[in-house]
């Protein structure tokens, strides 16, 4: 069950070169799997293929054992699966207030929407009503970034893409983050997808690791997760 990426292949239109090659990976359910790579690498393609927000060239991508691509509705879709992306404004339209932003979510998911459970999530990662009625470009970075990964959270989703998602941090932030992270994916079940730059955070969070490099998994290494 989970998510499996089978012998995935990528290029862009107008490319020739292939930024992934034959790419297989597996996400178990309640895993955490890091994808480590340097910037080029091509594990921020590979995320986007995993959140289904790119089809890819060659290949599937199956979710418990069926293409995910053919779930009956993109609003499911986007239930079972969440991304949070490197750069934040990415999210967030700018010109909505942060609480609207965080109402499409619950539309785009078939959900009705709950006031309380909005403030809750927000809150728990340091986001307060307050801000909420300001538009993203109000907030920094880093309170952006934590308010993403919260809206990402709302759905209740099975599965968390996770892009560079400690990047806009600062060092206390980040642990702060981590250690939320790490406790509701322990309380949730949830599996997570870390894509990354970072050897020290893939060995501290994960199950197993995926080394790419020039679009090829090089090394896979399965690890003991860590106790939080």
């Amino acid at each position: 069950m989970g998510l499996k990426i089978d012998h995935v292949s990528h290029r862009y239109p107008q490319q020739e070169d292939f930024v992934l090659k034959d790419v297989s990976i597996t996400l178990e359910d309640s895993q955490i799997v890091c994808i480590l790579g340097t910037s080029g690498s091509g594990k921020s393609t590979l995320g986007q293929i995993a959140a289904g927000l790119l089809r890819p060239a060659q290949g599937k991508v199956l979710y418990n054992d069926e293409p995910f691509q053919a779930l009956p509705a993109r609003e499911k879709r986007r239930k079972r699966i969440q991304m949070i992306f490197q750069h934040p404004e990415v999210s967030f339209n700018p010109r909505l207030s942060l609480d609207k932003s965080m109402e499409e979510v619950y539309k785009l998911c078939g959900k009705a929407y709950n006031t309380e459970a909005r403030r809750e999530m927000a809150g728990q990662f340091g986001i307060y009503p307050e801000q909420l009625k300001r538009v993203p470009a109000q907030l920094s970075g880093g309170e952006l970034q934590r308010l993403a990964i919260a809206r990402a959270l709302l759905p209740e989703p099975d599965i968390l893409i996770l892009d560079e998602p400690t990047s806009m941090l600062d060092v206390i932030s980040q642990a702060q983050v981590m250690r939320m992270l790490l406790a509701l994916q322990k309380k949730r079940k949830l599996s997570y997808l870390f894509i990354t730059h970072d050897v020290a955070l893939c060995r501290y969070v994960s199950d197993k690791i995926y080394t790419i490099e020039e679009g090829v998994i090089v090394k896979d290494q399965q690890l003991n997760p860590a106790v939080v």
